[in-house]
């Protein structure tokens, strides 16, 4: 079941984070770290309605941000889209313990589907260039890599963005 988060999961929620920052760090994927994702993220995420979690057997096993806002870091990229009518997905994660079994897709049809009931003419989003099964995984699913960009306190290393349009 996929339902919009509360303020009463951000605390499972940054476990979740944490346990994938682990799993990630143990493969050599710095993605994640004490700065990011925290928890004034979540908690922003909720107060404008945009989080939402994956529950199996009311266990909290994963959630996704899907957002109207465009953040500043995008603002030079050369989109597929304009600028307008566009969803941007941020903190997609599976706990490392139910992951390959399906979850992540699951979230991502949630949101594209949402995209597409709601009229949005594109999905938009940025995963590290050093996560391979990240850059597998969407772009199996469609989405085209199309520029990169830094954020300094996560990593050296880039983020690609990538846009899925019908």
């Amino acid at each position: 079941m996929i339902r919009k988060a509360t303020i009463e999961d951000i605390e499972p929620i940054l476990e979740i984070t944490k346990a994938c920052a682990s799993a990630m760090i143990a493969q050599g994927v710095y993605q994640w770290n004490a700065h990011y994702p925290n928890r004034a993220a979540f908690e922003n995420d909720v107060l404008r309605d945009e989080l939402y979690v994956l529950e199996d057997n009311k266990t909290r096993i994963g959630c996704i941000v899907i957002s109207t806002f465009m953040d500043k870091e995008y603002l030079p990229i050369t989109w597929l889209s304009k600028n307008e009518k566009n969803i941007y997905i941020h903190r997609l994660a599976i706990h490392p313990k139910h992951q390959g079994k399906g979850y992540a897709q699951k979230l991502m049809d949630f949101a594209e589907q949402f995209a597409q009931n709601n009229k949005f003419s594109s999905v938009r989003l940025d995963t590290f260039s050093q996560n391979k099964r990240n850059l597998k995984f969407y772009e199996r699913r469609g989405y085209q890599r199309l520029a990169e960009i830094y954020f300094p306190k996560q990593s050296t290393h880039p983020f690609y963005c990538y846009e899925l349009v019908w």
